[in-house]
């Protein structure tokens, strides 16, 4: 059954690919990975700061750890929510409401008072955060054809990709320099961030109601449980799951190994992740064309199985010099973020345009469950030794490498269909 186009302002996908199409579509992608970094950043930059918070805030590492899941989970909670609304609010009006919620929650994270205030802040952050992860996807989606789509998400991943990996310097560094704020500092330079991206999404993002256009029959329970029990989507739920317990059960404890047991001085840390910031910046774009070129489950494949290499060397590495660590660690975050671009453009197109929302925001509640158990069921693994090394890291790494295998044997078993472009 063919779909309506969608209806866009300035329309994406139903007139001839100009350069003046380019320029718009250029402005439009980039509108959308600002969001899509800032809300990644906005989760990240919490976990380096922990001594911070616990030496200001008088808290143990159990409270702080509870701060770092009521970000994840409020997302993953969030995110079921919103199926009851995604597909029944015009697209650009939903994000940029949410997004302008996100930007005061995250500024009401650098005034918080007390723990307590804090917490109840990174959860509200998390809630709009996490579902604004999955509209940004769902924009892509509905409004980039499929033949285009790997690059475009491809575009909108590397932001992903390089707040993931930049979070971590870019705080410390904040942090360290605007001693006045300390930790505070991060979270107000998002919201200034975010507030110039919001104005920039204004002017640039375009009205997309096409999926406004579909007749919604049976009440809005049955239709979300029918999403969430169809074979082929939990095929999907279960494909997204097994990719981020595969990179998030090894991703939080890296700073952790290479400065107990790999010998790398902890002033390096950051260098690590300016390294991997940098090169999935350049290689995202790269991998997304050749998703378009090759197909999307040729290049996942190809990604899953060669991301084990550095995956298995990173959590077994001995006392190595600094240059062969960066070598290996910019190799680990170029090939596990890079999965995710052939990933998404896949998962994008499991269903039809009228309720890709309600899909996606499912999906991205997945990510948030299985990137917040991954790391709790790899905390539960790994310990410190009497003489202060990380012990049962190496273990962590053959479980994701597992996890990984499975990714590459279900990802023939995603079906997709160009004519939900």
């Amino acid at each position: 059954m063919a779909y309506p186009p969608i209806r866009v302002k300035q329309a994406l996908i139903n007139i001839p690919h100009s350069p003046e199409t380019k320029k718009r579509e250029r402005y439009f992608l980039f509108s959308l990975a600002g969001i899509q970094f800032t809300h990644i950043l906005d989760f990240m930059i919490m976990m380096p700061l922990g001594p911070e918070f616990i030496r200001v805030l008088n808290i143990n590492t159990h409270q702080f750890g509870l701060l770092l899941s009521s970000y994840t989970f409020a997302a993953a909670a969030a995110g079921i929510f919103a199926t009851y609304y995604i597909d029944r609010f015009e697209r650009r009006q939903l994000l940029l409401t949410l997004y302008a919620f996100f930007i005061i929650a995250t500024l009401a994270c650098g005034f918080a008072p007390s723990y307590e205030t804090l917490f109840i802040a990174r959860a509200f952050a998390g809630a709009f955060g996490g579902i604004l992860g999955s509209l940004v996807q769902t924009i892509v989606a509905d409004s980039i054809p499929f033949e285009r789509r790997g690059k475009a998400l491809g575009t909108v991943m590397a932001a992903f990709s390089v707040s993931t990996v930049a979070g971590v310097p870019l705080s410390l560094f904040l942090a360290n320099h605007i001693t006045f704020l300390g930790w505070r500092a991060p979270f107000l330079f998002i919201g200034l961030v975010s507030t110039l991206i919001l104005y920039i999404g204004y002017r640039h993002i375009p009205k997309i109601a096409g999926h406004l256009d579909h007749v919604h029959e049976g009440s809005r329970f049955s239709q979300i449980l029918n999403i969430m029990r169809a074979p082929q989507n939990l095929k999907a739920f279960l494909f997204m799951a097994l990719i981020m317990i595969t990179g998030f059960s090894v991703i939080p404890y890296i700073a952790l190994y290479f400065t107990t047991n790999v010998g790398i001085n902890n002033s390096y840390i950051p260098l690590i992740y300016l390294f991997g910031g940098v090169a999935t910046l350049l290689s995202s774009r790269f991998i997304g064309q050749m998703a378009d070129r090759y197909g999307k489950v040729t290049v996942f494949k190809v990604l899953a199985i060669i991301s084990l290499i550095p995956l298995i060397v990173t959590t077994n590495l001995p006392v190595t010099p600094l240059w062969i660590v960066l070598i290996n660690s910019t190799t680990f975050f170029v090939l596990v973020s890079g999965r995710m671009i052939p990933a998404m453009a896949m998962i994008s197109q499991v269903v039809e345009p009228k309720i890709r929302g309600t899909f996606m925001s499912l999906i991205g509640s997945v990510q948030m469950l299985g990137s917040g158990m991954a790391s709790v069921v790899a905390g539960m693994i790994v310990t410190i030794g009497p003489d202060g090394m990380m012990e049962h890291y190496n273990l962590v790494g053959y479980g994701a490498a597992v996890c990984g295998l499975l990714t590459f044997w279900l990802v023939g078993y995603i079906h997709t269909d160009t004519k939900h472009a």
